[in-house]
């Protein structure tokens, strides 16, 4: 451990002082804020793909997330990053939680391999404190509070938004530990394009998808959709008791698409519709059956974009979503004389409207309120072959709403910038919550900015953790609480046309915590039940940035320093790692683009047992290479030296794996 920390401090030592050195020897360059041209690289984390760079000035990234606005990314205040659709492609047959772990602050589990159910933890946040969005709406399980991760391929994915940091002043509860907005691909103003791929890799695995987009007369299309299927490898270890000597396979599919109209020019009605499942193996305590949980996630919106005037524009939208995780062969007397096919399922079904206008009095002054409304109903069945029991999960509610008022402002002056939200959501469970937000940024020179903010936000308890019915094991607690937070962080960023650094330190108190502990205590048959009794204090720093060494050369990386305790006895979070360090280098050698990326992590509590999982190290590699007409192949080596290391004590992990992609893009 002392090593790990000996190297970890090294390495930002190192890394520090070469971006010094370098910032004192290369020229100074003036970077451009404004929202309509700035360099690609000032305004975001550089893209894996992003090897051959040009150093003219590029279009913007442009995000819409950290203000519910659009803004260029270089001018958002706070801890604010993008995946970008390049940076997705470097990752062929790769998952969502795959693309997260690349970003800085995030850390991603799973029980047992791609197919199975997976989470990411932002700043040390549990999975169910921050808030997940697909093209703005929320897909966190009302019954859980997680979100099916696992049940949304990459192919699907434009780009990714992420607000580290607590954001419930813009998007109201969980979003505590921060938000991912997971953008499809959607409507593009821009000609007739194309694209298909086709891939095989490790263990079985194979995966096509396909899609178009364009936009002519007014009108903005596209369609995409894809297929993948992999023999998998065990899921469990022989020291899980769930332990099945099976290899557990997984199918997922996916399809979306949106359809835009511009009738007058300011005035656009769009409808987007997204449809994906993974149906995947997993092991329930029995070698006697291929248990299988299928999650499931769909969403339908309606938006109608109106330009009232020079400066109003307002966006009236209606979407639903809708969340579901169903398991097959569980929950039942699975014996080899009487087989009996046992499933149950949990779903989730969301509306969400909202009417929100901005209003542009410059191009550095914008204040935006809105109305906001969630409805949520949720249901839970076990049935044992033809005999459900639906008392089982027999909720005493089975249904909430929200009605939400925010407003947002953002102003800069000069080398000065602002942004302030507030917003209060009432709730038909535990009424008003009021939250709020102030980050101020100052311009030290142009190439560096240092901001500072506060903020505050909440956790509204599940439907599982309020209602789930007294049974032996586990019994809902109607009285809880929601999860309160108080968020305070500090930056300082450096950026000129070859050097990126950020360096951000924060603390996030989060009282009210809810803990499941036995209803009766020292009663070792008593069942468990969440309370309000704890407090959280999770304390960081990260330092990440890159440098362009020559336009075929880029390095990039991230040191994250975490402190997660209980606030009350001063104990160690489990499965939060203090240290981690991801490096990456990029290099190009003629046509050929290849990316080596090293990823480091300390040791860990366990959950159950209280014990250390240990820290592990692992090398990828990625190459690919130019075909005739718009075609790539793309290979990826995955865990190069066959780490073998532990997430989650009893559940494997994937050893060395390949695969190989053919891409074509038109």
């Amino acid at each position: 451990m002392q090593f790990f920390i000996y190297r970890l401090g090294a390495a930002a030592a190192a890394l520090a002082v070469l971006t010094s050195a370098l910032a004192q020897t290369l020229p100074s360059t003036t970077t451009t804020t404004s929202t309509n041209t700035v360099s690609a690289q000032a305004t975001r984390e550089p893209s894996v793909a992003e090897l051959k760079l040009s150093p003219t000035p590029q279009l913007a990234t442009i995000v819409v997330t950290p203000g519910r606005t659009a803004e260029a990314l270089s001018d958002t205040l706070g801890d604010n990053s993008v995946i970008s659709r390049d940076e997705l492609d470097t990752l062929p047959n790769g998952t969502l939680a795959d693309a997260l772990m690349r970003e800085h602050s995030i850390e991603a589990l799973n029980y047992g391999g791609p197919q199975s159910q997976s989470s990411v933890n932002i700043r040390g946040t549990n999975s169910n404190q921050s808030l997940i969005l697909i093209d703005g709406l929320r897909i966190n399980s009302a019954t859980t509070g997680d979100a099916p991760l696992g049940a949304i391929p990459l192919n699907s994915i434009e780009r990714v938004e992420i607000v580290r940091g607590t954001a419930s002043s813009l998007y109201g509860a969980d979003a505590i530990g921060g938000v991912i907005n997971i953008i499809t691909r959607g409507d593009q103003d821009r000609p007739f394009s194309a694209y298909a791929n086709a891939g095989v890799g490790s263990h079985g695995t194979a995966q096509y998808d396909a899609g178009l987009s364009g936009a002519a007369d007014g009108w903005v299309y596209s369609l995409f959709g894809g297929y993948g299927q992999s023999a998998g490898t065990n899921a469990t270890r022989p020291s899980n008791y769930s332990y099945n000597p099976d290899k557990d396979s997984y199918y997922r599919s996916n399809v979306g698409g949106t359809l835009g109209f511009t009738w007058q020019p300011g005035q656009t009605l769009t409808f987007q519709s997204y449809q994906s499942s993974v149906n995947a193996g997993y092991d329930a305590g029995t070698p006697y059956f291929n248990d299988r949980g299928i999650q499931t996630v769909s969403t339908n919106m309606l938006t109608s974009k109106n330009r009232i005037s020079d400066f109003w524009t307002s966006t009236l939208r209606a979407g639903f979503t809708n969340e579901r995780y169903q398991t097959v062969n569980a929950g039942a007397d699975l014996v080899p004389s009487n087989p009996v096919d046992g499933k149950q399922h949990f779903a989730t079904r969301q509306g969400q409207y909202l009417w929100q206008n901005d209003l542009k009095f410059s191009p550095t002054q914008i204040v935006s309120l809105g109305y906001e409304r969630l409805e949520q109903s949720v249901d839970g069945t076990l049935s044992n072959g033809d005999y459900p029991k639906a008392s089982y999960v027999n909720y005493q509610q089975t249904s909430r709403y929200t009605n939400s008022l925010f407003g947002i402002y953002r102003g800069a002056w000069g080398p000065q910038s602002v942004q302030a939200s507030v917003r209060n959501d009432n709730n038909s469970q535990y009424g008003n919550f009021v939250t709020g937000s102030l980050v101020y940024g100052l311009s030290l020179t142009p190439q560096w900015r240092a901001t500072v903010g506060a903020n505050t936000g909440f956790r509204a308890p599940n439907f599982n953790e309020l209602y789930w019915p007294v049974t032996p094991f586990y019994a809902g607690n109607p009285l809880l609480q929601p999860e309160k937070s108080r968020n305070i962080e500090v930056g300082l960023k450096y950026t000129n046309e070859q050097t990126q650094l950020n360096l951000v330190a924060y603390r996030n108190e989060i009282t009210n915590l809810i803990l499941t502990q036995p209803v009766i205590p020292g009663d070792v048959y008593s069942p468990y039940a969440p309370i309000n009794v704890g407090q959280a204090l999770l304390q960081g720093v990260s330092l990440f940035g890159s440098h362009r060494f020559t336009s075929d050369t880029q390095v990039r990386g991230s040191l994250n320093w975490l402190d997660p305790r209980n606030a009350e006895t001063g104990a160690l979070l489990p499965q939060r790692a203090q240290q981690v360090a991801k490096l990456a280098l990029d290099q190009a050698a003629g046509r050929a683009r290849l990316t080596a990326e090293w990823y480091v992590s300390s040791e860990r509590k366990d959950t159950m047992s209280g014990g250390s999982l240990g820290g592990y190290s692992l090398l990828n590699l990625q190459g690919s290479y130019p075909l005739p007409e718009g075609a790539e192949i793309q290979v990826r080596w995955n865990n190069v030296f066959g780490k073998q290391y532990t997430l989650i004590q009893g559940y494997t992990t994937l050893g060395s794996n390949v695969f190989v992609n053919l891409a074509w893009r038109m």
